[in-house]
């Protein structure tokens, strides 16, 4: 039993969690299912996994962007951001590190099972979600049982996570054809909620005639056509003017604007083309696995799933309305930021603190669906929708997973937030 074990635990941490050899596999398995031959095989595996790369370093470009002009914002606002790691998350992983890691592979077979014989044919392969969702629902069960054994917590996790990993593609897959224009992908990401909502609700916001990707502008304007271009320009000028904020306040620790000059151009100007590559270089990626992953899944879908599609990370996304992601990000933040101080010192319910990777890229995911749905409106609207849920949802959610890793909640994404409003209760009325 021991071996066995050991042998999940390497899967699950050396394949399953390891999102570039998973898609790498997935491709290499599609592609000997229909017989392809071996440079074909090598050409479909190898692209697939160098595209994925290029997305992570892209995604990697675009957080140390985030990471860079962090401060700033947390200098003119007066707040600190939350941080990815503290005693409580690192405790709870050491303990339940290697639960969760059985449950992502148990989880996942389940996934394929229920792609198999149900009518909701989506394999879920999104490793990194996987894994914190594999590690949420613990969180959630010990907070109601917290003398629950090994066993039951491997039960419950891998249930729940294998019948989201198979529905939450499933149920978010209409709004997704609106989005690509075609049914080949789904949506992997546990952003389902506000990207849901955001498509839903964004038709009464305006039109999707009104996209934002076909808006009219003047002529001195067109650059913004270019995601390159119009991304850096339209950050520059938002964090420019941030870093002048704090150099006349003094936030920056630079007494008067003259001898902030400096501050301003390399934490305004800098950070923002280092968004913009980011983001340049996370689409590329995303052009070049989504050009293999499609052809080699078929293989999949022909033999061991029928009519299988698989579910990927958000930025698969992106590229469909790159405007309408930025546009999405600044609503979000915006949002957030106005909550920050109504629900701190306002209303003195609680300290919410901003969670600037999940304002880019879920408020992204909702800019996108409420552009596909509502246009130029929609794209806001979906945008300050994601920056309310993960406000009030941090607000709420935090103090429930108390005697757990009540961080969690604080690097949280909406669908997160759902699972422990719905199945704290449930455990409750269980256990």
């Amino acid at each position: 039993m021991d071996t066995v074990l050991s042998i999940l635990h390497w899967i699950a941490a050396n394949i399953v969690d390891k999102a570039s050899i998973l898609l790498g596999l997935v491709a290499m398995v599609g592609l000997l299912i229909q017989k392809k031959g071996f440079s074909d095989v090598v050409l479909g595996t190898l692209k697939t996994v160098v595209g994925f790369l290029i997305l992570e370093q892209g995604t990697n470009i675009l957080v140390s962007a985030i990471f860079g002009f962090q401060p700033l914002f947390e200098s003119v606002f007066g707040v600190k951001a939350a941080g990815l790691g503290g005693a409580y998350l690192d405790e709870f992983i050491s303990k339940q590190g290697g639960n969760a890691a059985l449950i992502m592979t148990f989880g996942f077979l389940i996934n394929v099972l229920l792609a198999r014989v149900t009518k909701f044919k989506y394999i879920y392969l999104t490793g990194h979600l996987m894994y914190w969702i594999s590690l949420l629902i613990p969180a959630i069960l010990l907070e109601v049982k917290p003398d629950a054994s090994q066993g039951l917590i491997l039960l419950v996790g891998s249930l729940i996570c294998g019948v989201y990993w198979t529905l939450q593609p499933a149920y978010i897959q209409p709004l997704m054809r609106k989005v690509t224009g075609h049914d080949e992908i789904a949506l992997g990401h546990t952003s389902s909620s506000n990207a849901f909502l955001s498509g839903i609700l964004g038709k009464y916001m305006g039109k999707p005639e009104d996209s934002t990707e076909k808006v009219k502008l003047p002529k001195w304007m067109e650059f913004f056509r270019d995601v390159t271009a119009g991304t850096a320009f339209m950050m520059g000028i938002l964090l420019i003017v941030l870093a002048v904020i704090a150099v006349i306040t003094g936030a920056s620790g630079t007494a008067t604007l003259g001898d902030g000059l400096t501050y301003i151009i390399t934490n305004g100007f800098m950070q923002a083309v280092m968004f913009a590559a980011g983001l340049t270089v996370m689409l590329f990626g995303v052009r070049m696995v989504i050009g293999e992953i499609i052809p080699a899944f078929r293989g999949i879908a022909m033999k061991v799933v029928p009519n299988a599609k698989p579910a990927l990370d958000c930025p698969v996304i992106y590229d469909y309305a790159p405007t309408a992601v930025v546009i999405g990000f600044l609503a979000a933040t915006v949002t957030f930021f106005v909550l920050m101080v109504i629900i701190g010192p306002v209303l003195k319910w609680t300290t919410i603190l901003p969670p600037f990777l999940m304002l880019f890229f879920l408020g992204a995911v909702g800019g996108v669906f409420g552009n596909s749905t509502g246009g130029v409106k929609g794209a806001i609207f979906g945008g300050a929708l994601t920056g309310a849920m993960l406000g009030i949802g941090q607000a709420i959610v935090t103090p429930m997973l108390s005697t757990t890793a009540p961080e969690l909640a604080m690097i949280a994404d909406p669908d997160w937030y759902f699972m422990v409003l719905i199945l704290k209760p449930i455990f409750n009325l269980i256990f």
